[in-house]
């Protein structure tokens, strides 16, 4: 990892993203079934939890305070999940769960090297991809 310049902020990583969702509980059993715990939190809102990052749910019929994107939109997400698990399991685990995948097996750029990749979408139509650093294609 390369020095980063300095300009007066130090990132240290993504700590949450938000998506808006149709439908909360139908979201949450989806991300369920890819390992994420579902959580509360603040004013009885809803996220998804893997590891220590968290995807907000918002329900495109609610706006949270000030606090949400100019248009959001359900369906617009497009991020990856990193996993550890090999990607021929995932595939079958995703197979057994009903879950299907729009493509791959593939290798992509991840954000510290090649990530073997598999790509579905979830309830709202988000482009969700599964990836693992320790695969080889």
């Amino acid at each position: 990892m390369t020095d980063q310049p300095t300009t007066g902020v130090t990132p240290t990583g993504i700590d949450h993203l938000v998506l808006t969702v149709e439908d909360i509980d139908r979201t949450c059993a989806f991300y369920e079934t890819l390992g994420a715990e579902v959580v509360t939190f603040g004013d009885d809102r809803t996220a998804v939890q893997f590891g220590d990052r968290k995807i907000n749910l918002h329900p495109v019929d609610h706006r949270v305070a000030n606090h949400v994107a100019a248009t959001p939109t359900p369906g617009s997400g497009d991020f990856c999940i990193g996993v550890e698990t090999p990607i021929d399991a995932v595939v079958g685990h995703l197979d057994e769960n009903g879950i299907d995948v729009v493509a791959g097996p593939v290798e992509r750029a991840g954000a510290v090297g090649t990530l073997t990749s598999v790509y579905v979408r979830d309830p709202d139509g988000n482009l969700v991809e599964i990836g693992t650093y320790g695969d080889e294609a």
